[in-house]
């Protein structure tokens, strides 16, 4: 098995990288709502499932703001 030593935050690996930083102040925000003490820098001292926690809630908010706006777009293009 290979040893992934590049695994240091979840938006490492970001699809448009002009987005990395826009989605790093996401990350801090939903923890900081969620209560989940994030910090910039080292986070060894939060468990799997506060991380999981925050990563989990991102993606639902942001599976909640692509149905809104799809939701405004539907019968705009006819």
């Amino acid at each position: 098995m290979a040893n992934n030593t590049n695994n240091t935050n979840n938006t490492s690996s970001v699809s448009v990288p002009e987005a990395r930083e826009a989605l790093n102040q996401f990350k801090y925000e939903v923890a900081n709502e969620i209560g989940v003490p994030l910090k910039q820098g080292y986070n060894g001292d939060l468990t799997s499932a506060q991380n999981g926690y925050v990563g989990g809630y991102m993606v639902k908010k942001m599976i909640e703001a692509q149905e809104k706006q799809m939701a405004g777009k539907t019968g705009a293009s006819k």
